[in-house]
């Protein structure tokens, strides 16, 4: 019901990028750049300067984009106390997940959430954990689901449970019969690592540093941008790798890997991210409730620890003074 121009407008100018935006509203650049030109036809001015593949608000864009958050969250508010009223759980809901989370997590959750909530309509962005968390500030979605500690003390974060980082061989290789591992030994043999922005990397640079060593005394021989690259990287024999044990269940199954714990064990939060402030309509509430409830359930049965109350001050803001 809220102006579909005002929408798109609104996108554009929060990410300063027409392509960007197109990606977030799932619609072609053309369709974007034809919303915001009726706009600007429709207010007989420029919203945005476009110099040099740049764009940047004009005066005019500035006040309309005031008026447009205003307007939109105005709607959303009167969207759910209507549906309160009438005991409706409906809406759109556009969710971010890390990679991992995304691929090995999320399908499951979703689907269950989805048979209790069947008029809820869910869209997925997936990224890395930093692109999800700049998602969430920017307020490009509602709720991200990240795999890496979040200090940011404007946005809320609750951490769901505590996931284990094993390192992974192929069978057959000279560290398959350990019982643990230390990054000193893992210097002698090919790493492969994920991408910069990754929250599985972030992580583990952090771990090799705790241990008194860095990213660069590693035998990186790869970088790679997702977990399903890295363990087929690994099953070929290309290195060894440190992943969540999240995504290698089908694999130990097989016995294409094998899966050596960490001395000293890493673990990291697998965490859900919202913006503090914002007006939350009910689809967003029963989602996280859900999400949150599902989670811990889930880690219980898989054999993953719950965070305790220490590990919510050492992996959000509330530790930080």
């Amino acid at each position: 019901m809220a102006d579909r121009r005002l929408q798109v407008f609104y996108t554009v100018a929060k990410v300063l990028s027409f392509t960007k935006a197109a990606e977030t509203l799932h619609m072609t650049q053309p369709a974007v750049t034809f919303q915001v030109k009726q706009l600007e036809e429709f207010f007989n001015t420029r919203l945005f300067d476009r110099t040099h593949n740049k764009i940047t608000l004009t005066e005019a864009g500035k006040i309309v984009y005031d008026y447009a958050e205003k307007i939109l969250d105005h709607y959303e508010k009167m969207n759910s106390e209507v549906r309160e009223l009438t005991g409706e759980v409906t809406g759109s809901l556009l969710i971010g997940a890390s990679t991992t989370i995304a691929e090995y997590m999320l399908p499951s959750l979703l689907g269950a959430f989805k048979k209790q909530f069947e008029d809820v309509n869910i869209r997925l962005q997936v990224g890395n954990t930093d692109a999800i968390v700049a998602m969430v500030e920017n307020n490009m979605i509602d709720l991200g689901v990240v795999e890496a500690p979040v200090y940011n003390k404007n946005l809320e974060v609750e951490v769901c449970r505590l996931d284990e980082m094993v390192l992974i061989v192929p069978e057959g290789h000279p560290l398959s019969n350990r019982d643990k591992i230390s990054v000193e030994d893992m210097r002698k043999y090919r790493y492969i690592s994920r991408e910069e922005g990754s929250g599985s990397r972030s992580v583990i640079d952090n771990y090799i540093r705790e241990q008194g060593l860095s990213y660069s005394d590693l035998n990186v021989v790869m970088e790679l941008g997702s977990p399903e690259a890295v363990k087929m990287a690994v099953e070929s024999d290309v290195g060894i790798a440190i992943v969540s044990r999240t995504t290698i269940v089908k694999e130990m199954k097989l016995g294409t890997l094998k899966a050596l714990p960490l001395d000293p064990p890493l673990t990291r939060p697998f965490s859900h991210v919202r913006q503090k402030h914002k007006f939350r309509h009910r689809a967003v509430g029963e989602l996280l409730d859900f999400a949150v409830d599902y989670c811990k359930e889930k880690a219980v049965e898989q054999g993953f620890q719950l965070p305790t109350e220490e590990d919510m001050k050492k992996y959000t803001s509330r530790g930080q003074s």
